[in-house]
């Protein structure tokens, strides 16, 4: 094993590619695994996995979580035999709001699977871990304790032997509940997993039939790993199950001291262990030290602005657009910075953590397509009649949710007390279906104003010549037409805004196609009832890339291993960048066990004993803002000739989420 490692700059990445040349011109029928993150080690899971016959698709966290979910239903249903037999009180954290027991648990479940810890590894931990914690439990009196505990939480260190026995079983059903869970989840035999489940089921097969090892590196007999910091135990345990415990053939570069996803599972500590040959590189390839310049605007639309001026002027100079990028922690909430941007006529394109399906122009693209399957979602169809590409007015879509003129008396009278929908309480035909109806099928039309009529009544004919298509088109060449046909263009042809659209729509499209072609069998419903998922969850990215001709606007996490000649950090205050440190309803540890943060039951205090210990003794948050520290260094380290770093409103004195901005201009 070889490892490279320097700090950011200083050339590792051409040292591995100089090394990956070297070998295959010495060995050039050996083929050789190249990965520029170690996310994409699950490749070669998926080789062991198919080596052993098995089929596999690869899916996101979403489905994965969705499939979680399923697997909960007889829990929150109390529907478990150790359950109805008092063997488990779930009177535990944080099972009293499901879908947030659901994401913390599928969370717990992402970190253990990245740290190659089975079920029963789990619930073993988490029993020792109880033993030992509450059989001699530490000084909840102590001075540094309480004076390190905020005052709205020094109650929970207020505790007796009883409280702390209870609290003890409490955590045990916890436990119990977890472990349960996860291994309901490991056990699913479905050939779709992610990409962590793909690793740990192939170390799994690896370790019971030693053959596969050899099967894989047949096909890769080299393995060279780049940004090898982010590497999780997971990660590290297959390299050994394949190349074994020296890890030969395989080639690592990255900075030890810069990972930026550790409170996520990266162990850069274990990914760089037990290296024969270590190359540290020190000299400089790039410019290390860039010029900063900072800016504190007095509002967010005040620096929006300044820095969209600020990279006009650059443009203007003659710097490329995709030599700008402007860095956020998180991209997931960026619309004013983009909008300053399109506004100054700079295409920009957002790379990262965003979820695309809740973006309007993607929404209201969804929503058409809506209006193809289902009419009578009126939500979808009140957003299209709204929207830029009818703009009716409220009096015109009032009445077009109104009853006609001339209404027939109906030949059967309707029930009194119809049946009760799952959407509402009572099903009343006449507003549940009245603006679907009036639109698809004119009835009011006459009582519309010329402009609207014409408006409505060309909508109405373009879904018909939709409705025709469905039978006659792929999937992909009817939402072009749809999306063709009745969405508004941005800006005119060849504009920043109009650009920015097509980006969207294309990703947006390759997304659908995406699910279609993992579901063939998935109707345009099915896809739009995708699409609505994804649209809610926190979990959603994208991250292709939009090539040149665009601003880049991408999280620390996407701008990995590139360089440019401007560089933007925005948005640098306390809660943003760095974000705010919230622990999850339960924490895991291998020492501990289970750390629960709700104190459930019949408690005298909001949070448990033990998380306020845990808390105070691991420094967490201290742990969790080095790490933002890390990231925000790496940003600034991707400029090559300048920086520019901006934050709005006055700054803050916190320390439990400092100001970096503050810190940058005192150094």
């Amino acid at each position: 094993m070889i490892a490279i490692v320097g700090s950011s700059g200083t050339g590792k990445s051409t040292a591995l590619a100089t090394r990956i040349a070297t070998l295959r011109a010495e060995h050039p029928q050996a083929t050789s695994f190249v990965a520029s993150h170690p996310r994409e080690l699950v490749t070669l899971a998926i080789a062991a996995i198919e080596a052993h016959g098995e089929p596999v698709s690869i899916v996101d966290d979403i489905e994965a979580r969705d499939a979680l979910r399923l697997l909960c239903n007889d829990l929150f249903a109390m529907e478990w035999s150790s359950i109805r037999s008092g063997e488990i009180d779930p009177e535990v954290a944080g099972l009293r709001s499901p879908e947030r027991f659901v994401d913390s648990a599928f969370r717990l479940f992402r970190k253990l699977r990245d740290a190659a810890i089975s079920p029963e590894a789990f619930l073993e931990r988490c029993l020792t871990g109880a033993t030992n914690f509450y059989a001699s439990p530490p000084n909840f009196n102590h001075p540094d304790l309480i004076l390190g505990t905020k005052d709205t939480h020094r109650d929970s260190l207020d505790i007796d032997a009883e409280e702390l026995a209870r609290q003890r079983r409490r955590e045990i059903d916890l436990a119990k509940i977890l472990a349960r869970l996860y291994q309901a989840y490991v056990d699913r035999r479905e050939p779709q997993m992610t990409a962590r489940d793909a690793i740990a089921r192939a170390i799994g097969l690896i370790s019971r039939i030693p053959d596969l090892a050899r099967a894989v590196r047949e096909t890769f007999r080299y393995a060279f790993i780049d940004e090898a910091q982010e590497m999780t135990a997971g990660g590290r345990s297959l390299l050994e199950a394949v190349y074994g415990k020296s890890l030969e053939g395989v080639s690592l570069a990255g900075d030890p001291n810069g990972a930026t996803t550790t409170f996520d599972g990266a162990r850069p500590d274990l990914a760089f262990a037990g290296a024969e040959e270590i190359v540290e590189l020190t000299t400089p390839h790039r410019t290390t030290h860039p010029l900063v310049n900072v800016y504190r605007a007095k509002s967010e639309e005040d620096e929006a602005r300044f820095l969209a001026s600020e990279i006009r002027s650059r443009i203007d100079g003659g710097v490329a657009l995709e030599e700008i990028a402007l860095i956020f922690r998180s991209v997931a909430d960026v619309h004013r910075y983009e909008e300053a941007l399109l506004e100054r006529d700079i295409p920009v394109a957002v790379t990262g953590d965003v979820n695309l399906f809740r973006d309007r122009r993607a929404l209201d693209a969804i929503a058409l397509l809506w209006n193809l399957w289902d009419p009578f979602d009126h939500a979808q169809l009140l957003r299209t009649l709204s929207g830029p590409a009818m703009a009716l007015s409220d009096a015109s879509l009032a009445q077009l949710c109104s009853e006609p003129p001339d209404a027939q008396t109906p030949l059967f009278a309707l029930d009194e007390e119809p049946a009760p929908t799952s959407r509402r309480g009572r099903f009343d035909p006449k507003r549940d279906l009245r603006l679907g109806w009036n639109v698809t099928r004119g009835t009011v039309d006459k009582t519309l104003a010329p402009v609207a009529r014409e408006r409505v009544e060309r909508f109405r004919a373009m879904r018909e010549s939709w409705i025709a298509a469905m039978g006659t088109h792929s999937l992909r060449a009817l939402i072009l037409r749809v999306w063709n046909d009745g969405l508004a263009r941005s800006g005119v042809p060849g504009s920043a805004r109009a650009r920015a659209q097509e980006l969207l729509l294309h990703r947006l499209l390759d997304r659908l196609t995406a699910y279609s072609d993992i579901h063939p069998a998935a109707s345009l419903g099915d896809i739009l009832v995708y699409a609505r998922a994804r649209a809610a969850s926190d979990l959603e990215s994208c991250e292709s890339d939009a090539g040149p001709g665009f601003v880049q606007m991408r999280s620390v996490e996407a701008s990995r291993g590139r360089s440019f000649d401007t560089v933007v950090i925005a948005d640098a205050r306390a809660g943003s960048f760095p974000r705010w440190y919230v622990p999850d309803a339960f924490l895991f540890s291998p020492k501990l066990g289970m750390i629960p943060k709700e104190n459930a039951g019949d408690a005298r205090a909001a949070r448990t004993a033990k998380f306020t210990y845990y808390m105070f003794k691991q420094k967490t948050a201290e742990a969790y803002n080095a790490q933002e520290r890390r990231a925000f260094n790496y940003a600034i380290e991707r400029a090559r000739r300048e920086v520019i770093v901006s934050a709005a409103g006055k700054p803050t004195r916190g320390i439990t989420a400092p100001e970096f901005l503050a810190e940058l201009q005192a150094r």
